[in-house]
């Protein structure tokens, strides 16, 4: 288990430590606005050579305080090295983290919010991802309040190898892995796996995950880990989903 600090829940505070962070470890800081005194920052990290491109996001949810802290454990301990160029949003809900709700201060779904965005975070997010390079894999972090194990989504429309067993194997050492037959309205494939079969973008509201897949990368995955767990285990199941993740995507 990891140690989480007393000031996890201090947007603010955590803003200043993802910064020494990531500038200890050589990533490139571009704050894209600013809420309720917090900046929402992107962080990239341009590894010279052919190297896949990845991204990962957390934070978008206010009442999911494991995934900025996950995300964070990870850079400190040397996840996002020299295997691939990094693209990383740690904070997308600044105003939801300080009040501790799912929604920003406008009462919106971040979330829901990138088919035609009325938001001033994801507008300013979307514009940010307009200037970047497709992904060759994208990771969205969350928790879920209705759930007792991990699980994930799976958007790989081109049948390529999956990294769900992956995830799914590592996260099972920290917590149990979901086991209902139907999560969220739908069905699994196997245990702790969705791969929704309808068509995802004729959604009429988008989360980030569809978004990235229609616009930015034809692989993403959504890892959910369960917010009864303790926050310590659900920042060390992230962590070991996402380092399985990228052992079984990235070579060194």
């Amino acid at each position: 288990m990891v140690a989480v600090k007393a000031s996890a829940l201090d947007p603010s505070e955590f803003a200043r430590r993802f910064a020494v962070a990531a500038g200890d470890r050589g990533f490139r800081a571009e704050p894209l606005v600013v809420v309720s005194g917090v900046p929402l920052v992107a962080y990239t990290k341009r590894t010279p050579g052919p190297r896949p491109r990845v991204y990962v996001s957390s934070g978008i949810h206010g009442d999911e305080p494991a995934t900025p802290e996950a995300l964070l454990h990870m850079l400190e301990h040397g996840v996002f090295d020299e295997r691939a160029t990094w693209f990383l949003c740690p904070l997308l809900n600044p105003s939801g983290y300080l009040r501790g709700t799912r929604e920003n201060d406008a009462g919106i779904d971040l979330n829901r919010d990138y088919h035609h965005p009325h938001s001033v975070e994801i507008a300013a997010h979307v514009r940010w991802l307009r200037r970047q390079p497709r992904f060759d894999l994208a990771l969205c972090l969350h928790e879920d309040w209705e759930t007792q194990g991990f699980y994930l989504y799976e958007l790989n429309p081109d049948a390529r190898p999956t990294l769900a067993d992956s995830m799914i194997s590592a996260a099972g050492v920290h917590g149990p892995i979901e086991s209902a037959s139907v999560i969220d309205g739908w069905k699994t494939h196997a245990p702790g796996i969705i791969r929704p079969e309808s068509d995802p973008l004729l959604r009429e509201q988008w989360p980030e995950a569809i978004y990235l897949l229609k616009n930015h990368s034809e692989l993403v995955y959504t890892l959910e880990t369960p917010s009864v767990a303790p926050l310590a285990q659900r920042i060390s199941t992230h962590h070991a989903a996402v380092s399985a993740a990228l052992d079984a995507f990235v070579k060194p």
